[in-house]
């Protein structure tokens, strides 16, 4: 299967820093000099789409925009990207969110895509109303997964299980395609759910090593799984500057800062954060885990912490060397994500284009990667 690249829309601000947000971060930890406004979340979405990335990711949970509200402004400034997006099973039913995704999926043409989120912070639930601990939402998510699977196909659904019931479900319209369902998690609890319900198993970006046991754990559940990965990115037209600019976003970073957003994801029920936590080792040392691999971004942002660090065939490279492992999606983002997007799309795209390994969706031709790229202006 051919390479899908993904980008990430910022819905709790951007900026040239690193924005904190997701796992353990406090609300307003480090809020963007850009806001989340609909005029420059569709600039980052259009920008995306244009220059080949399949799909955007919109994350969720109490520290940035609702993502279904936020996409739905966003597919009308845009044509052809998709929206993945984020949503936790917990807070709404599961005949709602079946209504939600199938009007999404008719109304945006085809252009919807689910992440499902469990919820790894029992503190951040609670917020919502939702009092069940981690494994229980595990469990909660397998019972929210099969109704809602069932509703899109156009079935009627009576369930009583241990924590939904819903009596003659069913949804009027149907869309003609059912949204591919993006699941992640890295506990025991989470992997049968996982292989039960999902379409693309997600992890976030480990080296190599650690990747290849997460997918060969998945396969043993489930052989015909398709995987993504969640990584940053800092490509630039050489090294050296790529890691000048990886320097740079932690230059301006306190050790009070580090300190005080370490000891919050250390509270982290996720196993993928303490896996994140485990690379970057709460210290600016050591920082390079693997060939252009940083952990550089977990230090002061919760959830995905690690970024490709390179020139454009570098990064090129370490993509390929994912690939071999089975990885088919990318979900990509940097700082400020509409300067670095084009950073990628300019520069490794091409690169992949030229090696055969990927084709822009509405069949532009890529330009050269080798032709420095200036960049957009810098605010």
């Amino acid at each position: 299967m051919a390479m899908e690249f993904h980008w990430f829309l910022p819905t709790n601000g951007d900026s040239r820093d690193i924005v904190g947000g997701g796992h353990g971060v406090p609300v307003g930890a480090a809020g963007g000099v850009r806001p989340a406004s609909v005029g420059y979340l569709g600039q980052v979405a259009r920008s995306a789409e244009q220059l080949g990335f399949a799909g955007a990711l919109t994350p969720t949970g109490a520290w940035c925009e609702d993502a279904w509200l936020t996409t739905a402004m966003l597919s009308q400034v845009t044509e052809r990207l998709k929206f993945l997006v984020a949503f936790r099973p917990g807070l709404l039913s599961p005949t709602l969110a079946a209504q939600m995704a199938s009007t999404f999926q008719r109304l945006s043409g085809g252009r919807l895509l689910l992440n499902v989120v469990t919820g790894g912070e029992s503190a951040e639930q609670r917020q919502f109303g939702d009092f069940l601990d981690k494994d229980a939402r595990y469990a909660r998510t397998g019972e929210f997964l099969g109704i809602v699977r069932g509703l899109l196909q156009g079935q009627t659904i009576s369930y009583e299980g241990e924590h939904l019931h819903v009596e003659g479900a069913r949804l009027a319209h149907v869309p003609e395609t059912s949204p591919a369902i993006y699941f992640g998690g890295s506990s025991k609890a989470a992997g049968p759910v996982a292989a039960a319900h999902a379409d693309v198993y997600l992890t976030w970006g480990e080296p190599p090593a650690q990747v290849a046991e997460k997918l060969a754990w998945i396969r043993t559940l489930r052989p015909d799984m398709r995987f993504g990965i969640r990584l940053h990115v800092i490509t630039r037209d050489t090294a050296g500057q790529a890691w000048a600019e990886a320097e740079r976003l932690l230059r301006g970073v306190s050790e009070e800062d580090i300190a005080a957003v370490q000891a919050g994801l250390r509270r982290s029920e996720s196993v993928g954060q303490r896996r994140m936590l485990d690379l970057n080792g709460g210290t600016r040392d050591g920082l390079v885990v693997a060939p252009n691999l940083w952990a550089g971004v977990g230090l002061v942002r919760g959830g995905a912490g690690t970024a490709l660090v390179g020139s454009h065939r570098e990064v090129a490279d370490r993509i390929e060397e994912y690939a071999s492992l089975g990885i088919d999606e990318f979900i990509l983002s940097g700082y400020p994500h509409l300067e670095e997007a084009y950073w990628f799309g300019e520069g490794v795209l091409p690169e992949l284009a030229r090696r055969g390994r990927w084709s822009h969706p509405a069949g532009v031709t890529a330009g050269p990667a080798q032709v420095p790229f200036a960049g957009a202006p810098r605010p």
